[in-house]
């Protein structure tokens, strides 16, 4: 018998607020199971338990940073599902792959039409806190900075969100 753990798999996710992120990515974990590392519920947490108050700062992305490697450290899927905005959290959950010598798929959930985007970003519930999510004109106006790398897009505009969960699992190989 191997006593070497198997190697795990990160998909960090990469969107702005209503893209679809968080349904492909609940679909995708069901399907393949993997441990869905959503950054809303972390933020909904602590708020609720008061430690934190007003600006969040990186508090929940360094939390799901810590989970996702001790579970990719025992060689789980884990599926990060956060905004991403910035080559820094980006390159964050690459290097959390990569010290646990773990595999990166990285990927950019976007949606074209536009007001296809704005509808899903108005009608939608945040499940963590039943709270609502950012309006569009905080959407819109959001720090969303472009790849300076080549990255997979997933497009959703016009799509559902098993086809989505399917081009990945694809890609995947799963």
């Amino acid at each position: 018998m191997s006593h070497h753990a198997k190697r795990g798999f990160l998909v960090s996710l990469s969107g702005l607020p209503g893209v679809g992120k968080s349904s492909i990515a609940r679909l995708l974990a069901a399907e393949i199971g993997a441990i869905w590392l959503r950054i809303d519920s972390i933020e909904s947490a602590l708020r609720s338990s008061g430690v934190v108050d007003g600006d969040m700062k990186d508090a929940s992305y360094r939390a799901a940073y810590a989970v996702a490697a001790d579970n990719l450290a025992l060689g789980h899927r884990v599926i990060a599902d956060c905004v991403n905005p910035w080559m820094l959290t980006r390159d964050a959950w690459r290097d959390v792959a990569l010290t646990a010598d773990a595999e990166l798929l990285e990927l950019e959930v976007i949606c074209t039409d536009r007001d296809a985007h704005r509808h899903r970003v108005e009608a939608r519930i945040i499940e963590a806190d039943g709270g609502r999510g950012p309006g569009w004109q905080e959407v819109v106006a959001r720090d969303y900075r472009p790849w300076t790398r080549p990255v997979l897009v997933v497009e959703t505009a016009g799509r559902r969100v098993c086809d989505c969960a399917a081009d990945i699992r694809h890609i995947l190989a799963l």
